[in-house]
């Protein structure tokens, strides 16, 4: 898809939204987009995810490098204390609460 959002469920695409544009971004129309996410919506309901996560504003936000402590980006984990990439066996635990 050259990015974007996907809900898989034993192999099988239950829905979809292509993001071409560096990952982030559709070149469909705002209510194409919309349909897609309230798709994306239905079928994370339909696997059992909870109405109030959203697993894909999770993911998006690990991948922040600038939000600290540590950060998953796609050059490996990032300690943003340390502003270097370290090993996930040098890692310290992080407080998630």
């Amino acid at each position: 898809m050259q990015g974007g959002l996907t809900v898989i469920q034993n192999g099988e695409i239950l829905a979809s939204l292509p993001l071409p544009i560096a990952g982030l971004m559709s070149e469909r129309n705002y209510m194409d987009v919309v349909h897609s996410l309230k798709k994306i919506d239905e079928a994370l309901l339909k696997l059992g995810a909870n109405s109030h996560f959203n697993p894909f504003l999770t993911l998006a936000f690990l991948a922040l490098p600038v939000i600290p402590e540590i950060k998953l980006t796609d050059q490996g984990l990032f300690s943003v204390s340390e502003f270097r990439h370290i090993s996930i066996e040098a890692s310290k635990p992080v407080d998630l609460i």
